[in-house]
């Protein structure tokens, strides 16, 4: 077992909530909205609803609260698809600190732009780069680098949300999260766990890329092909070693979704529950309506809100994009 699964597993009700509280000044806690459905009780998580329009900011908002002075002397650095580096900037620049952030070329422009805006330092580079940086954490840049996935402090932040959860719909059986590195399904399944609650977790793929599906399917991390999307927020070629421990034991099921049904699930989210969301938060919407989870107590978790304005666009008028 990796010495990240080992701390993470070993974390307590009290370590969770104490990350709930370092993150207060950040995050909000968001409502988790019903969803009228005739054959199963459905909320949704609304995390595009956080000031950055993901749940990111929770996580880098305790990845940089745990970290000591002297490591954040010379700023952070971090590689991100957008929303995590988002996160980042935003909670490095209301502390004083300068932040550089490797962003892949392919990132929604609304992404990118939002980051520049913020003052970062932007780097674009390809996906394998970023995979490649992702699995060394070698930037070749000054600055403290905080991991956008398999970080405890990461994990932790995003428990927070597993707690709201638990509060906000005390009957849940089942929670669906977007898997893209498994930060955030971690973070919660192991939240709830800490609670003493049996809830099964399921993650949720788009079909471009399916790497928690195959890694499940191997029983060990795989090498997987990564298509074109409209997605960006999820989908990569593999799993990372250090989260595949946690993933194997905490995730109890993959739901792969079709881009048509993710972008049905788009227009769902805006026609009925009139929420703004990327397309992770659609796939985990898709995933919640599967037919296998009729009958239970459902929270979907629509993990952000940050989505091009022209895909958006089309999408909603049924357009190819």
């Amino acid at each position: 077992m990796t010495d990240l699964a080992q701390a993470a597993f070993a974390a307590s009700l009290a370590d969770f909530q104490a990350a709930a509280l370092n993150i207060a000044s950040d995050a909000i806690v968001t409502p988790a909205l019903p969803l009228a459905m005739p054959d199963r009780n459905l909320f949704l998580k609304a995390e595009c609803l956080q000031p950055l329009g993901s749940f990111k900011i929770r996580a880098a908002a305790n990845a940089i609260g745990n970290a000591t002075k002297a490591q954040l002397a010379n700023g952070v650095v971090t590689a991100s698809a957008g929303n995590f580096g988002q996160g980042i900037a935003q909670a490095a620049m209301a502390r004083g600190l300068a932040v550089k952030v490797f962003v892949p070329e392919t990132s929604a422009k609304i992404k990118i732009d939002a980051l520049r805006n913020m003052g970062a330092e932007v780097e674009l580079v390809t996906f394998a780069d970023l995979w490649q940086i992702i699995m060394t954490r070698e930037t070749g840049a000054n600055g403290f680098f905080i991991h956008p996935v398999a970080e405890l402090a990461v994990v932790m932040g995003n428990g927070s949300i597993g707690l709201e959860i638990a509060a906000q719909v005390p009957d849940v059986d089942t929670i669906v999260v977007p898997f893209g590195g498994g930060g955030l399904i971690s973070g919660i399944a192991l939240a709830m766990r800490a609670l003493g609650r049996r809830v099964r977790i399921v993650a949720c793929e788009i079909e471009s890329a399916t790497p928690l599906s195959a890694a499940k399917r191997a029983g060990k991390p795989v090498e997987v092909a990564r298509g074109q999307s409209w997605i960006d927020g999820i989908g990569s070629t593999g799993v990372l070693p250090d989260m595949w421990p946690l993933l194997d034991q905490l995730v109890d099921d993959v739901i792969v979704v079709s881009h048509d049904q993710a972008a049905e699930a788009l227009r769902m989210l805006a026609t009925r529950a009139h929420l703004v969301a990327e397309g992770a938060g659609a796939v985990a919407l898709a995933a919640a309506l599967h037919p296998s989870l009729a009958g239970r107590n459902v929270v979907a978790v629509i993990s952000g809100g940050n989505i091009d304005a022209g895909v958006y666009g089309k999408i909603l008028q049924g357009q190819p994009v």
